[in-house]
C-alpha cells in the first residue's frame, strides 16, 4: 500500500478529528472505535466494512469520514457478530445519505449470514440539511427500522446499547431490538427539550424527558441501566455470551503467504497465470481445475479455503491458444469461457459449494466473429446462472472490473456476500483510454454542430480533461466511497480476509432450491 493510501486510512479512522475526540472524552464517553475495541475479544480479527464510505463526498458540509458510522464483523464472547457503531465525533453521529446505505449494507450482510447484530447507538438522527436524501426512499433512514423488525422476526438476535444521543425517528432502532442497554447521561426521545418547548410549550429537562433513569423506572423502555460506557460494554459482552456458540467450520488455520513481494507479479500491468495467484490464497490442498483445456480465459475449479470446500471462477491474465482456434487474450471473456463458467456455477449450486470470484476483467470479446459465435447468448447464460445462484458468493477485484465483465463475474448488483478489492483495482464501464476516446468523439461532434472546429491543442487538452475525470471515477476508492466495494484490502491480506468471510458466509444454509430462468441455446 502506498504511503498516501495508508495516511488516508489513518485520517479516516480519526473520524471528526482530535478536537472532536477530546469533546467525546470530556463527556465521559468513549469513541466508536474505542467502544468496539472494548467490546470484541482481545487479539481476534476485526473485519471492518465500508471504511471508505463517503470518501471525498459532502465536502460542502466538512465531509463525513467513514459516513459517520463504523461497521464490521468481530468476535464477542467467542461469537461472531455484526457491529454497527455511530461515530459521534462526525457531526454528532448524524445520518448522511451514505450513512443509511452503510447501515443497510451491514444489516443485509448480517441477515444473509444470520449474524447477531450489536448496535452501539450515539446519533443525533438525520443530518437535516440533506433530509430529502436521507428520509423518504426505500433505501433510506426508515428502511433501517423496517429491517430491525424483519431481522427480529427471522430470529436473528439484535442488541442495542444507547451511549449518547438517540433522538427522533432514530429512537425506533434500539427499541426494535431484543435487548436494550442505556448509559447514564444518554438521551432517548422522539423530540428533545427544545423541540418539545417549541411544539407544545412544555418546559422539561433532558433527564426527565428521556434519561436512562426515567426509561428504566417509569417508561420501562430499557432493559439495563448502566453507569458508563465500560460497564455497559461489559454487560453487553455477558449478554452476547448467552447466545449459542458458533459452529466452527474452519480447519486449516495456516495464515498463508503474507510477504507483499510474493504478490508483486499480480499487481503490475502485465500477463500472469492466475493459477499462481490462487496458490497463494487457497489451502495447499489440490486444486481440481474444471474443463482445464476449454474456455481457458476463465479458470474454474474446486479447492479449499480454511478447510472449507470452495469453487473458484477467476480471469486468466495471460494469452492462451484455443485447441481449434486463434489466440485468446487474458482478461477477456470469450464464448467458450462464458459457457464453461455458467455450467460451473450451476454445478457449484448442485453440490452447495460457495463460489469465489477473482475479477481482473476487461469485458467480453467483441467483433464480427464473437458476435456471430453468440457472445451475447453465452454471456446471458452466465448472468442467468449467477443471478439465480443460491450458494454464498464472494468477489475479489484484483485489477480491472469493467463493463459487463463486472456483471458476469458477480459484481455488486448480483448479491455477493462480500465485495473486496485491491488498492490498484479499477471499477468502471470501460478503461480510461477507451472512454476518453469515445467521450472525445461525442464532445467534438457537439462542438462541430455548434460551428466550432477545435484545433490540435484544444483536442489534446479536452482529451486529457476527459481522461482525468474518468480515471478519478475508476479509482477503487471512488467505488468504495459509494459502497460498491465493502473493503479495500492489501493483496497479502487476501487469504486471511477471505477465510474470515467464508467462515461467516457458510455458517448458515437456508436450503433454497437452485433454479434458472430460460437459457438461450
Amino acid at each position: 500500500m502506498s504511503d498516501d493510501l495508508a495516511s488516508q486510512i489513518e485520517q479516516i479512522r480519526l473520524g471528526g478529528g482530535a478536537k472532536a475526540i477530546a469533546r467525546q472524552h470530556e463527556k465521559g464517553r468513549l469513541t466508536a472505535r474505542e467502544r468496539i475495541t472494548q467490546l470484541i475479544d482481545p487479539e481476534t480479527h476485526w473485519l471492518e466494512l465500508g471504511l471508505w464510505a463517503a470518501w471525498g463526498m459532502y465536502a460542502e458540509w466538512g465531509g463525513a469520514p467513514a459516513a459517520g458510522v463504523v461497521t464490521g464483523i468481530g468476535t464477542v464472547a467467542g461469537r461472531r457478530v455484526m457491529v454497527i457503531a455511530n461515530d459521534a465525533t462526525v457531526k454528532a453521529g448524524a445520518f448522511f445519505p451514505m450513512t443509511c446505505k452503510k447501515v443497510l449494507r451491514a444489516q443485509r450482510i448480517a441477515q444473509e449470514n444470520r449474524l447477531p447484530l450489536v448496535y452501539l447507538v450515539d446519533s443525533a438522527g438525520v443530518f437535516l440539511p440533506l433530509q430529502d436524501e436521507v428520509f423518504p426512499d426505500e433505501d433510506d433512514f426508515g428502511r433501517v427500522f423496517r429491517n430491525n423488525a424483519v431481522i427480529s422476526a427471522a430470529g436473528i438476535p439484535q442488541f442495542a446499547a444507547i451511549m449518547g444521543n438517540c433522538v427522533a425517528g432514530g429512537g425506533y432502532l434500539p427499541v426494535l431490538c431484543d435487548k436494550l442497554l442505556m448509559t447514564e447521561g444518554s438521551g432517548l426521545y422522539l423530540a428533545g427539550p427544545a423541540l418539545v418547548k417549541a411544539a407544545i410549550g412544555q418546559v422539561i429537562d433532558h433527564e426527565t424527558l428521556g434519561g436512562a433513569r426515567m426509561h428504566a423506572a417509569i417508561s420501562g423502555t430499557i432493559d439495563f441501566r448502566e453507569p458508563d460506557d465500560s460497564a455497559c460494554l461489559t454487560r453487553l459482552r455477558r449478554l452476547v455470551d448467552g447466545l449459542p456458540t458458533d459452529a466452527e467450520r474452519l480447519t486449516d488455520h495456516h495464515p498463508g503467504i503474507t510477504d507483499p513481494s510474493a504478490f508483486t507479479p499480480f499487481t503490475q500491468a502485465q500477463e500472469y497465470d492466475v493459477r499462481d495467484l490462487l496458490k497463494l490464497v487457497l489451502d495447499e490442498a489440490p486444486f481440481d481445475e474444471y474443463k482445464a483445456e476449454y474456455g481457458q480465459t476463465l479458470v474454474c475449479g474446486y479447492g479449499r479455503l480454511g478447510g472449507v470446500p470452495v469453487g473458484v471462477v477467476a480471469n486468466q491474465k495471460k494469452r492462451v491458444k484455443a485447441t481449434d482456434g486463434p489466440v485468446q487474450f487474458g482478461g477477456v471473456i470469450y464464448v467458450d469461457s462464458a459457457e464453461k463458467a455458467a455450467r460451473f456455477v450451476m454445478d457449484c449450486n448442485q453440490t452447495r459449494v460457495p463460489i469465489l470470484f477473482f475479477q481482473n476483467v476487461n469485458g467480453f470479446m467483441v467483433g464480427r466473429d464473437s458476435e456471430q459465435g453468440g457472445i451475447i447468448k453465452a454471456g446471458a447464460k452466465l448472468v442467468n446462472a449467477i443471478s439465480n445462484s443460491v450458494v454464498p458468493k464472494l468477489t475479489v477485484i484484483t485489477g480491472g472490473s469493467y463493463g459487463a465483465g463486472n456483471y458476469a463475474l458477480c459484481g455488486k448488483a448480483f448479491d455477493p456476500r462480500f465485495v473486496l478489492a485491491w488498492p490498484m483495482a479499477k471499477y468502471a464501464v470501460m478503461g480510461g483510454e477507451q472512454a476518453a476516446g469515445t467521450l472525445l468523439d461525442v464532445q467534438v461532434s457537439a462542438l462541430k454542430r455548434a460551428g466550432k472546429e477545435p484545433d490540435a491543442a484544444e483536442l489534446a487538452a479536452l482529451r486529457d480533461r476527459i481522461k482525468a475525470g474518468y480515471d478519478e471515477q475508476a479509482d477503487i476508492r471512488y467505488a468504495a466511497a459509494r459502497l460498491w466495494v465493502d473493503a479495500i484490502i492489501l493483496p497479502e491480506q487476501t487469504r486471511s480476509v477471505l477465510r474470515e468471510a467464508i467462515a461467516v458466509a457458510t455458517r448458515y444454509d437456508a436450503g433454497l432450491p437452485f433454479r434458472t430462468g430460460v437459457f438461450q441455446v
